[in-house]
């Protein structure tokens, strides 16, 4: 299920960004916290898997070529191509 709320969305780019700078390349799975209190994610042992996807290998290769320049390039270009960008729920 293609995830289209707008609220998790913000928070799936967000761990997104993370993940992908602690990892040093573009991760195609994320693991997200399932309690939500507030738009902020609380701490739980229950999570939620989603695939990453990425149309376009052009934007692809962006994100990687900014992962090197840290958290704010990496956000900012996830921020101008998350039209391109989107989080599928595994059951």
């Amino acid at each position: 299920m293609k995830e289209t709320d707008a609220e998790k969305l913000g928070l799936l780019y967000e761990r997104f960004r993370d993940v992908c700078l602690v990892e040093k390349e573009v991760w195609t799975e994320i693991y997200m916290p399932r309690i939500f209190k507030d738009g902020t994610a609380v701490r739980t042992n229950m999570q939620d898997r989603y695939d990453v996807m990425i149309d376009e290998p052009a934007v692809q290769e962006a994100l990687e070529a900014n992962i090197s320049l840290g958290q704010a390039a990496l956000g900012a270009a996830i921020h101008e191509y998350r039209a391109h960008i989107s989080f599928v729920k595994k059951p």
